[in-house]
């Protein structure tokens, strides 16, 4: 049994120039369905996150979509998951994905992914959490950002320590063999009290 039984995925809701990007996702949510791991999700039918949404499902795999309520009402959420909560707000989505997830897999996306992203990473630094955040670089598609915090750490902006809150990894066929490996969260805190 995985210490890891659910995933977040973040990732583009639009989909990208190079389709090698959506036969990753379509080949990640294969493996997750394979190895039991359930998918955590923003909850849309569009973009890169319908393609992992409907290769999880379709490969018998369980799927949780959480969106708030005004992407809800416009019809860009997934009605065949295995579950979909409506949420209020942005805030309230992020959260409750944290609170499903055991660990998060960052895929090449646009801004909300990064909005995602340096919230999970800021609450590791701030230690509300301790659970695993794998960065995906897949085709160096996250080689800028990485550039960018080595600046920052440079310039003293970032601690050299911030670097560690999150894991690299290169290829999506390294997403679970590295999630078996991460240590399992030492600390859990209830984040809404923060």
């Amino acid at each position: 049994m995985p210490k890891i039984s659910s995933l977040c995925v973040y990732c583009g809701s639009r989909m990208p120039k190079d389709p090698s990007h959506i036969d990753a996702a379509r080949d990640l949510g294969k493996a997750l369905a394979a190895n039991g791991i359930r998918l955590v999700y923003g909850g849309g039918h569009v973009g890169l996150m319908g393609v992992i949404a409907d290769a999880t499902l379709n490969a018998g795999g369980q799927v949780i979509g959480i969106i708030p309520a005004h992407l809800h009402h416009i019809e860009v959420s997934h009605e065949k998951l295995t579950e979909l909560h409506v949420v209020d707000s942005m805030h309230i989505r992020k959260e409750k994905m944290f609170q499903m997830a055991d660990a998060f897999a960052v895929l090449p996306g646009g801004l909300g992914t990064l909005d995602e992203t340096f919230e999970m990473v800021t609450w590791r630094q701030l230690r509300l959490h301790d659970k695993p955040i794998l960065l995906v670089n897949y085709k160096n598609y996250w080689r800028p950002l990485l550039d960018l915090l080595d600046h920052m750490n440079e310039a003293g902006f970032v601690e050299t320590e911030a670097l560690d809150f999150f894991t690299v990894v290169e290829k999506l066929e390294d997403i679970i063999p590295t999630l078996m490996t991460e240590p399992e969260a030492e600390f859990n805190a209830d984040i809404s009290k923060f």
